[in-house]
């Protein structure tokens, strides 16, 4: 008991005639003087347990990660030239398409082999150790056969083409794993590639009507997959992943074209919107396989240490 306190209780003791009311204020007082007030913060420590978050040191070390993944854009951007250069090439050329030839066919390829030594560039060691690159890898290899088959298609090879894009879409959906497994976004590829066959299913005959329903399912799969783990904003956010999505969303576009200009109506220009979409999409997901896939907690702490 504090001076004060003690002060109060001989002074109470030695009242012998005052009043009860002023018997009631000194308990009163004695009372408020021996009530426990909370101890005031620390500011040092709370300063520290914020700084010790979670939260904290992921908005903290944010904009190292985005600093490291500019830096990791502007290291890829030499080895797309040739690329480009190739890209350039189609569309200058642009031989047509009702004289189909070799030479046609290699024109058309030449923008898939150079992302194929794209990837290759980064050696053949990043390819053995990273399955979701080669898996990708693999997925272009099939995509230029594909390309391949394409160009005779009105020689009766569209099929051909289709089953080679076919097993490039799966391909892909396993380079871009289930995790996160983003239900939403899969219902709602569901939806759209339901609505998207829907639309074409009246103007499908024969073989086509199965084949194109398998093919849809198959590339709404690989979207699905590919956007799944896609964060816009946060510490979660990865350039890589944004090139994924990206890249399926232009590929089920150029798809859709080809199959509305070839089963439906003719589309204006459709060629030329095809082909710029296609190669936009295969750069995109091939750029998307020059970091690992691994979970999102995982890639944040070791770019964090």
């Amino acid at each position: 008991m504090s001076k004060k306190n003690s002060f109060r209780v001989s002074e109470i003791q030695n009242i012998h005639s005052s009043s009860l009311p002023e018997l009631a204020e000194c308990l009163h007082g004695l009372g408020s003087n021996t009530s426990l007030a909370p101890f005031p913060p620390n500011p040092a420590e709370t300063q520290s347990a914020a700084l010790t978050s979670p939260s904290q040191f992921l908005i903290s070390s944010q904009p190292e990660l985005l600093a490291s993944d500019q830096k990791l854009v502007k290291s890829e951007g030499p080895k797309l030239v040739p690329f480009f250069k190739a890209t350039c090439v189609y569309f200058v050329l642009w031989l047509p398409s009702s004289s189909p030839s070799w030479v046609s066919a290699l024109i058309k390829c030449l923008p898939i082999f150079c992302l194929w030594l794209f990837l290759l560039a980064h050696g053949l060691g990043f390819l053995l150790t990273h399955p979701s690159a080669t898996r990708i890898f693999v997925g272009l290899v099939f995509s230029a056969i594909g390309d391949a088959f394409l160009i005779w298609q009105d020689q009766g090879y569209f099929v051909h083409g289709l089953l080679m894009f076919a097993v490039t879409h799966m391909l892909y959906a396993s380079a871009f794993g289930m995790r996160p497994l983003a239900l939403r976004t899969g219902l709602l590829m569901a939806v759209l590639s339901g609505l998207c066959y829907a639309f074409l299913y009246p103007n499908l005959t024969g073989a086509f009507t199965y084949l194109v329903g398998v093919y849809v399912a198959l590339i709404g799969f690989m979207g699905w997959r590919a956007m799944a783990g896609l964060q816009l904003v946060g510490a979660a956010w990865r350039w890589t992943e944004l090139a994924a999505g990206s890249g399926a969303l232009l590929f089920i576009v150029s798809d859709l074209t080809i199959a509305l200009d070839k089963f439906c109506f003719p589309v204006p220009y459709s060629r030329a919107f095809i082909m710029s979409t296609y190669y936009a999409a295969q750069m995109l997901i091939a750029l998307s396989a020059v970091e690992s896939r691994e979970p999102v907690e995982d890639y944040r702490l070791s770019k964090a240490k």
